[in-house]
């Protein structure tokens, strides 16, 4: 006895049904919690050190669990929604990162906190592939280029959005609980969102094709190995003062991927189900799409890490005020993300070049604002602004773009790649452009913190142009 499934009725202008605007709203919710988890612990970190008396290793791992098991289980995420539902691994991520944030709210030492923040990782992991794929699968036309704005717009606010919400929950301290509520406050909002995704999300229909491909083990574990050797001594060699087994864990990486890629290929012909389709690397755009991606997120990620180094640590800053510092950017960038597509059409082919230049500009005018050692008073907050502009500029058309014409049976796999990329850019981001600035500081005290900002300021520039080059690159034929 055999039982067929029917995919969602789309409407003509693109959406499922009447359900179209509350399913994209629970998901881009989720979404957003989870990203702006990434980053909410930054302004907390001091925090959280001084209560819990953590090691400086301690606080990193803290900070970087999430991100490591974030970036090494996008791309299996992505396929094990494939394999058993993009709706059930969605509820299922969402579920775990829930009760994950519990537990980091209630952790009694350091130890069961980094624990706990990887089991946050993995849940958005499993969670945030499925949000792209659910878009993908249940708008077409029209509605699913307005989608894929919100979705742009949300994957990018959520950085800076995370550092004016942790300034804000650090600063209340409510109930006394000093550091709890920036993990705390997603328990109440994971519970509505769960009671709202049971209710809203289509059920899954899988296509016999999606049902017969197994999970790629061996590309997995290869994939893992080569995402872990990357993120951990990024991550951690700032710390350690760079020892030699970071340098070697990098170097194993390359070596890692290259067998992946290997491994991948001779599955392909073979006729197998490699972990990432070669015909999705294939998709016109794609390949542009995530050097533009990675760049603007190294950019994004540097940025708001560097910039808040220096305004708790050069200037003393309390948490409320850094967080509170990025609210222009975030507003701005949200703005620009949403609108863009109304701008005129002879615009759009240059929206991401144009973007990179003004990011680079606003980077190096935060770096001469700040350079003598001063807040930057009123000056600085048109330039965070400008900032905001370009990071929107640079990312939501070149993500948009790429996958407007992604087949949805695709949409897993480029959702998780895509993902993964993101998420690279922003631990080599912040590990990069971090080791640049605190490497930079040769005395204590706000100059030399903004001397540092400066010379950061121009490599982050320099990482914006090479995005527009990349942005005026021209596909042969």
């Amino acid at each position: 006895m055999t039982t067929t499934t029917t995919r969602p009725v789309l409407s003509k202008d693109g959406g499922t049904d009447n359900r179209r605007g509350p399913l994209l709203a629970v998901v881009l919710a989720a979404q957003f919690m989870a990203l702006l988890d990434a980053f909410i612990v930054n302004v907390a970190a001091p925090t959280i050190r001084l209560e819990l008396s953590a090691s400086g290793a301690g606080i990193q791992l803290v900070v970087a669990g999430y991100s490591i098991a974030y970036a090494v289980l996008l791309i299996t995420g992505a396929r094990l929604g494939d394999l058993v539902g993009h709706r059930r691994m969605y509820l299922a991520g969402l579920a775990l990162f829930t009760a994950a944030s519990l537990a980091c709210g209630l952790a009694a030492g350091t130890g069961q906190l980094i624990a706990f923040r990887v089991a946050q990782g993995a849940g958005s992991a499993l969670m945030i592939p499925q949000v792209l794929s659910l878009i993908q699968r249940n708008f077409t036309g029209e509605g699913r280029v307005r989608a894929l704005g919100a979705y742009s717009a949300v994957l990018a606010t959520g950085a800076a959005a995370g550092q004016v919400a942790g300034g804000i929950l650090v600063s209340a301290d409510l109930f006394g609980t000093g550091w709890r509520p920036v993990f705390l406050v997603n328990v109440p909002i994971g519970l509505v969102l769960l009671v709202l995704g049971a209710k809203l999300l289509p059920r899954d229909a899988r296509t016999d094709r999606e049902r017969a491909r197994a999970l790629d083990l061996p590309g997995l574990l290869l994939l893992a190995a080569t995402v872990s050797l990357l993120t951990v001594p990024l991550v951690l060699g700032q710390e350690a003062d760079w020892p030699l087994w970071t340098w070697l864990s990098l170097g194993g990486s390359a070596l890692f991927l290259a067998a992946f890629g290997a491994y991948e290929s001779r599955l392909a012909r073979r006729g197998g189900a490699p972990l990432i389709a070669p015909r999705v690397l294939r998709i016109p755009g794609i390949g542009r799409a995530a050097l533009r991606i990675a760049a603007v997120m190294g950019v994004n990620a540097g940025f708001l890490f560097t910039l808040t180094l220096h305004l708790q640590g050069g200037l003393g800053h309390s948490a409320l005020r850094a967080g509170l510092t990025f609210a222009p950017t975030a507003a701005v960038f949200g703005v620009v993300g949403l609108t863009w597509r109304r701008w005129p059409a002879s615009w759009q082919p240059r929206l991401v070049p144009c973007g990179f230049l003004l990011t680079a500009a606003a980077a190096l005018a935060v770096g001469g604002v700040l350079r003598d050692g001063g807040d930057g008073g009123r000056q600085l907050y048109p330039v965070l602004c400008v900032m905001g502009v370009g990071l929107a500029l640079a990312f939501s058309p070149a993500l948009t773009g790429a996958l407007a014409t992604v087949r949805p049976e695709d949409a897993a796999d480029a959702s998780g790649l895509l993902a993964t990329v993101t998420q690279l850019g922003q631990l080599i981001g912040v590990a990069a452009f971090g080791t640049l600035y605190l490497g930079g500081i040769t005395a204590p005290g706000a100059r030399a913190s903004a001397d540092a900002l400066w010379v950061c300021a121009f490599a982050l520039a320099a990482t914006a142009l090479a995005g527009a080059v990349t942005g005026l690159v021209r596909r042969r034929r």
